[in-house]
């Protein structure tokens, strides 16, 4: 019986992993060009540590033994659902270890046990940077990541042809002082809801903020002008103090983003802007909160999210506060490779295949390809010791470029060109070395 595909549990063929690997390489290669160092944690962690930042036990896939025994905890384990909290277990545990700031990226699976729909997967690969120190930590790590992922994003742009992002960015700091000169005791209140306003609307909004936080429609009026400033440039402060709010919290939001925006529109114009309806309704987030939309692909919603938290880990003595940045890297290739708007020249990174003449011979044949491999040249021999044309077939089905051939000769299966070549000297182009990733047309 043929098996049935996982519903939210994605896989390529190998010219859609040929793809995905050179995307995170690109990520990898970028965060570590910042001085950002690899971690890795388990897939697992506790219960007691997925659940305590809010209620998203739903999400949780727990882990079981099949064959537990008597008097072992049941449902004590629970696979990570993002990189965030086993890097906050990661970090007390290790703390005597690292060098704070400590500045770490991470590119993994996580799970989650959501509905599937296209980019939203219940196991998907997330890659994160966060810059965390011990007890406290300077206001310009929040400018630093965001310029980092803009820049690892506009890598894959220019690179591989992705389209190309813009990420959107507000300060808590700046919310939660603007609701409070305004009277409101329960800032959180506010920003959960101002949170759904792409999803249900201003009216909708309006509403919520009247009947459920009891704001004067007046205040809820004025809550739904802040949420409508969105500006490439710091003239969102003018339009901001225009509104007639005070509070000595909103103006430091208000300083610290102008700060980042301005940065940004140095270092990649074009690909920030300060946009006040952004919220990010979990509460942990202090300062800086990050979303990023795909031109292009806004339906998939956010692909590259995060923010300034104040208190990542805390043992009682010290706390870890820390501001990270996470791209879903499914979320966006996933859709890209299915409709074939992103794929790779060939489906293998074999660039040469070495003929078999007779399989007599085969041993001259490895022993040929051998040679190209120590040079870095990505070769395989030939299967079967077949007609020279199969052979060539069989390697132009593949999208294998060249076939060498044991008179000493190399042919081009596009051009047709057939010439002489010492393995311990000949190379390929740069371009046909590796298979090449491109979008669509």
């Amino acid at each position: 019986m043929r098996p049935k595909p996982l519903s939210g549990f994605p896989e390529f063929l190998p010219g859609g992993r040929i793809v995905e690997l050179a995307v995170l390489d690109s990520l990898r290669e970028t965060f570590e060009l910042h001085g950002f160092a690899s971690v890795e944690t388990r897939a697992v962690e506790t219960m007691a540590s997925l659940t305590r930042k809010g209620e998203i036990t739903k999400e949780v896939y727990v882990v079981r033994r099949l064959h537990a025994a008597d008097g072992d905890a049941a449902d004590d384990l629970g696979l990570h659902f993002d990189l965030t909290v086993p890097f906050a277990r990661y970090v007390q545990e290790n703390a005597g270890h690292l060098a704070f700031p400590f500045r770490r990226y991470q590119i993994q699976k996580v799970w989650r046990g959501e509905r599937p729909q296209e980019g939203r997967y219940r196991e998907f690969t997330q890659a994160d940077i966060d810059v965390v120190g011990e007890n406290a930590l300077a206001a310009h790590h929040d400018i630093e990541v965001a310029l980092v992922m803009l820049e690892a994003l506009e890598r894959l742009h220019t690179r591989f042809g992705l389209p190309p992002v813009v990420m959107h960015v507000n300060n808590r700091k700046l919310a939660e002082g603007f609701y409070r000169g305004l009277g409101v005791d329960d800032h959180m209140a506010v920003l959960q809801r101002v949170d759904k306003l792409d999803k249900i609307g201003p009216d909708a909004v309006r509403a919520l903020l009247v009947d459920e936080v009891g704001m004067a429609d007046a205040d809820a009026g004025t809550c739904l002008e802040l949420a409508t400033i969105c500006t490439a440039d710091t003239s969102f402060v003018e339009r901001v103090r225009a509104l007639g709010v005070r509070h000595e919290l909103l103006d430091e939001g208000l300083d610290a983003l102008a700060d980042l925006v301005a940065a940004a529109s140095a270092a990649v114009p074009g690909r920030l802007v300060a946009d006040l309806k952004i919220a990010r309704g979990l509460d942990y987030y202090t300062g800086t909160v990050y979303e990023t939309e795909m031109v292009g692909h806004e339906s998939l919603g956010s692909i590259c999210s995060g923010g300034r938290y104040d208190a990542l880990a805390s043992d009682g003595k010290r706390t870890w506060p820390g501001v990270g940045v996470s791209v879903g890297v499914s979320r966006i290739l996933v859709p890209l490779i299915a409709k074939g708007e992103l794929t790779a020249s060939r489906s293998v990174p074999t660039c040469v295949l070495v003929a078999v003449d007779a399989e007599e011979t085969r041993g001259e044949a490895m022993a040929t390809a051998t040679r190209l491999r120590a040079r870095g040249i990505p070769c395989e021999v030939a299967p079967k010791a077949d007609r020279f044309g199969k052979q060539i077939r069989y390697a132009d089905r593949r999208g294998i470029p060249y076939v060498w051939f044991s008179d000493g000769s190399v042919k081009d299966l596009r051009s047709g060109e057939q010439v002489p070549a010492n393995p311990d000297a000949w190379l390929p182009p740069d371009a046909d070395l590796r298979p090449a990733i491109r979008p669509r047309g």
